[in-house]
């Protein structure tokens, strides 16, 4: 049997369960889709081509053996900021970074369950920007226009599912780094609860606003991938209440009352949603109502939210950047984030970290009227490859702000985000709206993803292979 770039993370585990494929036949065939693709869309700074084959090759005696896994034998990637045992993590920078010696938590538990760590993907420096490009690397490209950027900061990731090298991927979000590159590449992005999949080695990551994450092309195939990388060092300071993912797609979730959000939170620069984007996600909304939903426009009152977010995101950068062996050779902007956030870090970061009580207490007031939040999740198209690489600190920070403005609300609260293909512009880019929930609401919120997705078909749609990968595809 051979499956091709279509067939999905769950499909493949079957088929290796069912004997009809082995994990090496797999690896090779990903590795050989990875290698073509390459030079287009540059999804991956390090393929673990020696490691995987020797992964699936055990994986192969262990299912020849009887061994059931939820994953036993299916290659996967996970983003550059996620420590893989024998490969070096520079989430994004420049230099030669050495070899960690253990697994991150959550690469442990993929493995648990019987993952083929196939490659690190690409991430921007420190997983800042909404675009996947640097020195370190080059530029990661969008499957769906090379000309265009996946996004970011998890846009090796995107890139990798979308243009169908690996099924399903982790990534990370600490202001909607696996929902935009999701809503820009057509994918099911999941940003779980924090504490949901473990940051370990880091009990929290950029001051608890960064949580890691999963992208597929169903719903599905991305709870699947939460599911099997759930759960929690023993010394994580967040450890929520487990919940079964998987087990809610495609159950009822019965008439909800779903509060179409539209307005951009606060921002300390101009956001606006761009009419295009905005049509998109209405039709969303309209399909919602069609299925028996209620829908009303409305905004979560977010306040001054963004006072809060800022002390944490810089922090963290300020943090990392300690910490960067080759300090000389980060980008300028990230040296005057860290600047930034050693000027935020005591008094002012004290307080964001408070007011998060606060902002529990008042945004979980709304979901006592509406059951779930429609938002877009970026307010504009994918920009073109380079548009943001050289601007100044405070230009990026601008053109960041226009483009995603309502996805980093949701890092501050810790609670769930799931992005959702909404379809795409008249130039053909992809765009994604969010569904948004209170604390553990992942099975609520893969149950709406789910009723949409069976409607609409979204995972149905490709786009072309890369033109180095059709010309040597058998």
């Amino acid at each position: 049997m051979r499956l091709d770039r279509s067939a999905g993370l769950a499909e493949t585990a079957r088929a290796l369960a069912a004997g009809d494929v082995t994990s090496r036949a797999l690896v090779e065939r990903t590795l050989a889709r990875i290698d073509a693709a390459q030079g287009s869309i540059n999804a991956f700074r390090i393929v673990r081509a020696e490691a995987a084959l020797a992964e699936a090759e055990a994986a192969d005696r262990a299912l020849a053996a009887g061994v059931s896994k939820p994953l036993l034998g299916v290659p996967v990637a996970v983003k550059d900021d996620m420590d893989v045992a024998g490969e070096p993590t520079a989430f994004g920078c420049c230099g030669e970074f050495p070899p960690v010696a253990e697994d991150g938590e959550a690469v442990r538990r993929l493995r648990a369950a019987g993952a083929v760590i196939i490659g690190k993907t690409n991430t921007c420096e420190f997983g800042q920007w909404p675009f996947t490009e640097g020195p370190a690397f080059g530029a990661t490209r969008n499957p769906w226009s090379t000309a265009h950027t996946p996004g970011g900061s998890s846009g090796g990731s995107a890139a990798a599912v979308a243009a169908g090298l690996v099924p399903a991927a982790l990534g990370s979000d600490g202001a909607g780094s696996v929902r935009i590159p999701a809503a820009w590449t057509h994918l099911v992005g999941i940003k779980p609860q924090r504490g949901r999949v473990s940051t370990w080695p880091r009990g929290e990551s950029f001051q608890g606003i960064t949580v890691n994450g999963t992208l597929a092309r169903t719903v599905a195939d991305a709870a699947l991938l939460l599911d099997a990388a759930s759960g929690n060092h023993a010394q994580d300071p967040h450890k929520p209440p487990a919940v079964d993912t998987s087990a809610a797609v495609g159950r009822d979730p019965g008439r909800l009352r779903i509060a179409l959000a539209l307005k951009p939170p606060f921002t300390a620069v101009p956001a606006r949603l761009l009419p295009e984007v905005r049509a998109r996600v209405v039709e969303l909304a309209e399909q919602l109502a069609a299925l028996g939903h209620t829908v009303e426009e409305a905004d979560p009152p977010y306040g001054q939210i963004g006072l809060t977010f800022v002390p944490r995101a810089t922090a963290g950068i300020a943090e990392r950047v300690a910490e960067a062996p080759f300090p000389a050779l980060l980008d300028r902007r990230t040296r005057g984030s860290a600047r930034l956030g050693r000027l935020l870090g005591g008094a002012p970061l004290r307080a964001a970290r408070r007011a998060e009580t606060v902002l529990h207490g008042r945004i979980g007031g709304f979901f006592t009227s509406y059951d779930v939040v429609l938002a877009p999740t970026t307010a504009a198209p994918p920009p073109r490859i380079g548009a943001l690489l050289e601007l100044s600190g405070f230009a990026t920070d601008r053109a960041m702000i226009a483009a995603c403005p309502y996805a980093w609300p949701w890092n501050v609260l810790g609670w769930p985000g799931v992005n959702v293909p909404a379809g795409f512009t008249a130039d053909g880019l992809p765009v994604g709206a969010q569904l948004l929930g209170p604390a553990n609401s992942e099975p609520l919120l893969v149950q709406v993803a789910a009723q949409l997705e069976a409607e609409l078909r979204w995972h149905e749609k490709w786009p072309a292979p890369p033109v180095t990968e059709r010309s040597t595809a058998a």
